[in-house]
């Protein structure tokens, strides 16, 4: 199984959405179980997720690594 990627506070990552790409600045590391606009994140620190501010619309989205890439600042 090949190693998960890891990402750090302040990393500019994308994401594939229904419009595209998105672009945001990860803002932390879960690795609880927590809750982000209402949506359940079921983050273990077996299966990290990552809270990130969205560049277009400021609100905070949660994605696993396996979906993110890094992005030139």
């Amino acid at each position: 199984m090949a190693e998960k990627e890891e990402f750090r506070q302040g990393d500019h990552v994308s994401w594939a959405s229904h419009s595209g790409r998105a672009y945001g600045v990860v803002k932390e590391k879960l690795i609880d179980r927590t809750h982000i606009r209402g949506h359940a994140v079921n983050a273990t620190p077996e299966e990290p997720q990552y809270r990130i501010r969205n560049d277009d619309s400021g609100r905070d989205v949660a994605h696993r690594p396996e979906v993110l890439r890094h992005e030139p600042k």
